[in-house]
């Protein structure tokens, strides 16, 4: 039996939003599916899921095809992404390692 994980709206739109992105940019570039899923080292199956917004894509993958085609994510300098990068390290660092949840009492009565 498979499981079907349930996404927000939210998530369901942003994704949808990435994936038209990512193809928009892709024909603006004149290139085909095949086209891209060698640059990116991917099959065209698999380029078709992310363009169709399939959720079960991997993050890493969807990344490397919108930056193939061009699609700027975040930062277009790099040196103010470098330093939000450090900033969010510092401020991981100032935070605890471990999060715990609060163990359950053991009942041991018989």
């Amino acid at each position: 039996m498979s499981k079907t994980r349930a996404f927000s709206r939210h998530t369901r739109e942003a994704i949808n939003y990435l994936a038209v992105q990512i193809k928009s940019f892709r024909k603006q570039r004149g290139w085909s599916e095949r086209e891209l899923a060698e640059r990116a080292g991917i099959s065209r199956a698999t380029l078709q899921k992310i363009e169709a917004g399939d959720p079960g894509c991997s993050l890493g993958l969807v990344f490397e095809v919108a930056t193939l085609v061009g699609l700027p994510l975040f930062e277009t300098d790099t040196e103010q992404l470098a330093a939000r990068s450090n900033l969010a390290k510092q401020t991981l660092s100032l935070l605890p390692k471990r999060i715990r949840s609060n163990p359950r009492e053991v009942s041991d009565d018989f």
